[in-house]
């Protein structure tokens, strides 16, 4: 999921880039100099990066460094050990949950009380991804 912003005759226009399928889908969000839409292209941005209430969760790192896409297992660990229901609302929201279960399974910093936790949460048994 992205955001794009096309030249096209000298004025700028934005688009939602996401894949669907083997495609790749450009949404039309409007022109670039409309209020709405950048306001929409700022929550796309802020989307990318962790929300302020969550930082305590990584109080080992500088939260605004951490990449959403580059530090996926790292936060997954972190929000299914550590953090709240409003933590994995959000990590839902931002990684698939195949990827949350796989995570889930293979990783050792994530407690068996905690990965027993999830199983039941996400409805899987035991090596069942």
């Amino acid at each position: 999921m992205a955001i794009l912003i096309k030249k096209i005759s000298g004025k700028e226009y934005a688009y939602h880039a996401y894949r669907q399928g083997g495609k790749v889908v450009h949404k039309y969000l409007g022109p670039a100099s409309d209020m709405q839409v950048m306001q929409k292209v700022q929550e796309f941005a802020a989307e990318k990066r962790i929300p302020d209430n969550f930082f305590s969760l990584f109080w080992d790192a500088e939260p605004s460094g951490i990449g959403i896409k580059k530090n996926a297992r790292y936060i997954i660990e972190r929000v299914l050990e550590m953090g709240g229901m409003d933590a994995v609302q959000w990590l839902q929201r931002i990684y698939a949950t195949r990827l949350i279960i796989e995570v889930c399974e293979s990783s050792r910093k994530v407690s068996e009380r905690s990965k027993n936790f999830w199983r039941i949460w996400f409805g899987y048994k035991k090596y069942a991804y």
